[in-house]
């Protein structure tokens, strides 16, 4: 390791490793791990060491409630890891990035975000691990809830007092996620222990994912009855195997639709511990605390998918079999209530029943929420720079779309990583590589300025970049799913 890069933090000192032109620390602790009687409690501080502590390898994966066998890795698991130009540098734009999938998964580790392009545009880039699934959102009347947001901002406490020593300003940090990332973001504008943590925000594919304490407290307590546990309390779970609770988690998902008479729209989302509205950690959900100017609006990039369920009929093999039936179901789940059903019939008047599932569904999960959320934001007295992504997918023969996900690498620069190739192919074309450099530069942009390079979404106009071959700023694309959701912000699940 002589010659590796060395930092002191306020913790103690750390040596990463020189890699593709920029450094790389890996596996640092932001807390304490949140095994035995910290377990389902509030992130502790990290404790110090002495020497100099290796940093060049990941730090163990939070237990995943995904369909994939992941091995036990230990328990350290709220680390971050940092990839900068120049440790010695100052001033740098930082950004946080939080990869959470479906607040079932948090894995810094996955080549997709790698920060060497970033880090080469002159970025910090610091990726954070924190607790998802029943660790992070399960709701115990003996724990804080929506402990992975808590995780999130002391992640974002330790950058403030860090960053600098690796060349970041932290007056210049941008936090940013995708999807259940990009609904902690969301979360994370509203909440008061989160500001002044952060300058700008970036999210992609919003989701309304939320709960009132009472869906949650039966969700959980039904979750605990499957485990045996006497309560749904931190208590009755703490000796439970950390992935033991995973897994049984990933089956509770799999079988939530048939608890759709008791529990509602969040059956049919895959994801019954999602964060509560609690009133303390989570006052409120981030589009009613924007717009009720209990939170203030800030530089945010926000966007979604043309196409954003595409990816998830196709890989659950529904694609192509929808039914009326199906339709019907989906709009009366998910569709605003009481006239949004016949509304999209209305708007859709030539769709099939494969068409008005995609529409409502890519709706109701991600681009109304992301829509909304730019609107809000600006509404707070923030500026919101809104994209859509329109290039297709070009492997499966376009059957993918421009599909949930799908801007990860292209943001990136990862097309070569495992999930780029799924979705750009082996040998990305021109058009690819093109399209990655105008959302990478978009990015690298927005953290360094807060412009995101084209004009702002506000009312009136709502003028929005659509993503593509030929891209162009244009009104908003999906306005006849605008108009139906008009008046209709996301709302927590509830109890029917």
């Amino acid at each position: 390791m002589s010659g590796q890069p060395t930092v002191r933090t306020t913790e103690g000192v750390v040596q990463g490793r020189r890699r593709k032109g920029h450094a790389v620390f890996r596996g640092i602790p932001y807390a304490r791990p949140p095994v035995g009687a910290l377990r389902f409690a509030a992130p502790a501080p990290p404790h110090r060491w002495e020497g100099t502590r290796p940093a060049v390898e990941f730090g163990p994966v939070v237990p995943l409630s995904l369909p994939i066998d992941v091995p036990p890795q230990g328990t350290d698991w709220l680390t971050l890891d940092i990839g900068t130009p120049d440790p010695g540098a100052a001033g740098l734009p930082v950004l946080v990035w939080l990869p959470v999938g479906g607040y079932v998964s948090a894995v810094s580790s996955d080549p997709m975000y790698d920060p060497a392009a970033l880090a080469e545009a002159g970025v910090v880039v610091v990726t954070v691990n924190c607790r998802v699934g029943a660790e992070g959102f399960a709701f115990l009347d003996d724990a804080p809830p929506n402990r992975g947001f808590l995780d999130q901002i002391a992640a974002l406490e330790w950058v403030q007092r860090n960053i600098a020593a690796f060349g970041g300003d932290p007056s210049r940090v941008t936090v940013g996620g995708t999807s259940a990332g990009a609904g902690s973001v969301a979360a994370l504008l509203t909440m008061e222990s989160a500001r002044g943590l952060f300058r700008r925000a970036i999210a992609h594919s919003v989701p309304g994912l939320h709960s009132t304490p009472a869906l949650a407290r039966q969700v959980t307590a039904a979750f605990a009855d499957r485990l045996g546990a006497q309560a749904p309390t931190a208590e009755a779970l703490r000796d439970i195997d950390p992935w033991h609770l995973a897994a049984e988690l990933t089956s509770f998902n799999a079988g939530l639709h048939a608890h759709r008479d008791r529990w509602g729209r969040i059956t049919d989302t895959g994801t019954a511990l999602c964060p509560v509205v609690d009133g303390e950690v989570l006052p409120d959900t981030p589009w009613s605390a924007l717009t009720g100017a209990r939170a203030r609006g800030i530089d945010l990039l926000v966007g979604h998918a043309r196409d954003e369920f595409r990816y998830f009929s196709v890989m659950s093999g529904r694609h192509g079999t929808y039914t009326e039936e199906d339709a019907r179901a989906a709009l009366e789940l998910h569709a605003p209530q009481p006239d949004g059903a016949s509304a999209y019939r209305a708007a859709f008047a030539q769709a099939g029943p494969e068409e008005l599932v995609e529409a409502v569904y890519s709706d109701a999960l991600f681009r109304m929420p992301s829509q909304k959320l730019a609107e809000a934001n600006a509404a707070a007295g923030g500026t919101s720079y809104l994209f859509e992504l329109c290039w297709a997918a070009p492997v499966r023969d376009g059957i993918l779309g421009a599909c949930h996900s799908l801007d990860l690498p292209l943001a990136f620069g990862t097309l070569d990583s495992p999930v780029g190739a799924q979705l750009v192919g082996a040998e990305p074309s021109s058009e690819a590589v093109a399209l990655s450099r105008e959302l990478q530069g978009a990015w690298v942009r927005f953290v360094t300025t807060g412009d995101a390079g084209w004009s702002a979404h506000r009312p009136g106009e709502l003028l929005t970049r659509a993503l593509d071959a030929e891209s162009k700023t244009l009104p908003y694309p999906e306005q006849a799913s605008r108009q139906i959701w008009e008046g209709h912000p996301p709302a927590p699940f509830a109890c029917p």
